[in-house]
């Protein structure tokens, strides 16, 4: 029997290079963030620990408060509400566009019309499954009503939309993930984009604790005084991590038109399967993951497909069934309709770069088996 899991990652010579010259004292990290640039067309680019630590710092850089408001789909990883709460700020949720799973924009601007608090100071949105939400509308949205945009890019790193990448728009920050499914512990790093040269330059400041140095000099500045002139955390990618992900960073294509080659064996093979829903594309898609809807017992779908050797998850639970959540917001079941909706059906099933046209057509084989075994 075969084993398929959910995600993998390729790592080859080009990673023991680049961490081999790391070891060497080059500065990998300098050098991630002009490549991250060159490839993404931004001109800034912050790296950090991780993908989490991104959305963090940009919380801070943007001066989030207590009392604050960020407005946020219910439908993301728990780290989008978390680091809003970090500050004491309150997330409001958002449900989602049963398509593309991404946040419903006509909910969205129902509860900007509503709420016009100075409080109210902008929305994350996550691209689930790497296919980005309508951004012109999103921005329009956002220019309207004076609130500032942060993209979760987790799952849209070289993703496009309407031919320029994400993270190259009109976001304010636009954070990444070298590591968006946790799947491996051999490295993690995340990345936080932005145009605003100010924005940079107070978060190069807070990402290393708001420290700010002399330099040596021949004049006599001493290199060992400091001050500190904020708040800031430790938000640094150390330079061997910044070397793995370089080697990562050179895949990113190359991933991207593997899980599409993928994604099309699937959709010609699994259409018309008894039970089974297909993604819907409405913008380009990159297929992080690949999502379908089982609509007759997901999880017993799930565990058998997990019998026959293959893996799968579920991108996510809604935010508002976790326990943290419902039990401080008072958030009832059915208060997110289309997302719990989403939630009972959806299966993300393996979409990677380490599988062969064998594995993608013992997966669609056996998604069919369990399924005809269901009529």
């Amino acid at each position: 029997m075969k084993k398929i899991p959910l995600n993998s990652i390729k790592i080859d010579k080009e990673e023991h290079s680049q961490i081999e010259k790391a070891l060497n004292f080059e500065n990998k990290i300098g050098e991630l963030e002009k490549e991250f640039c060159r490839y993404i067309g931004n001109e800034y680019c912050i790296s950090t620990s991780n993908e989490t630590a991104a959305l963090h710092l940009a919380m801070t850089a943007i001066d989030l408060k207590r009392g604050d408001k960020i407005l946020c789909s219910v439908n993301a990883y728990p780290n989008v509400p978390e680091v809003v709460r970090h500050f004491d700020a309150e997330p409001i949720f958002v449900d989602i566009d049963t398509d593309d799973y991404n946040i419903d924009l006509d909910h969205l601007e129902k509860i900007l019309a509503k709420n016009r608090s100075k409080k109210l100071k902008g929305v994350i949105v996550n691209h689930v499954a790497g296919q980005p939400t309508d951004l012109d509308r999103l921005y329009d949205i956002a220019q309207r009503y004076g609130i500032l945009v942060v993209e979760d890019a987790n799952d849209a790193m070289g993703a496009t939309y309407k031919g320029r990448k994400i993270g190259s728009l009109e976001a304010n920050f636009t954070s990444f993930s070298f590591n968006p499914h946790k799947i491996t512990h051999v490295c993690n790093g995340g990345m936080l984009v932005t145009k605003d040269e100010e924005l940079t330059q107070r978060a190069e400041l807070l990402k290393s604790n708001a420290i700010i140095k002399n330099q040596w000099d021949e004049e006599g500045s001493l290199g060992y005084i400091y001050d500190v002139v904020d708040i800031g955390l430790e938000y640094d990618m150390s330079s061997l991590e910044a070397a793995f992900n370089l080697g990562q960073l050179k895949k990113v294509d190359e991933g991207i038109k593997r899980r599409k080659e993928i994604a099309s064996i699937y959709y010609k093979e699994l259409q018309g399967t008894p039970h089974i829903t297909l993604p819907v594309q409405k913008q380009d898609h990159i297929f992080t993951k690949y999502i379908i809807k089982i609509d007759k017992n997901r999880d017993s779908f799930a565990r058998e497909l997990y019998k026959r050797g293959i893996e799968t998850g579920l991108h996510y639970i809604p935010l508002h069934l976790l326990s943290y959540y419902k039990q401080k917001y008072s958030l009832r079941v059915n208060d997110y309709p289309a997302a719990l909706r989403n939630y009972q059906q959806i299966l993300s099933i393996p979409i990677h770069i380490n599988m062969s046209d064998e594995d993608v057509y013992y997966v669609v084989e056996q998604i069919k088996e369990v399924a005809k075994s269901r009529v």
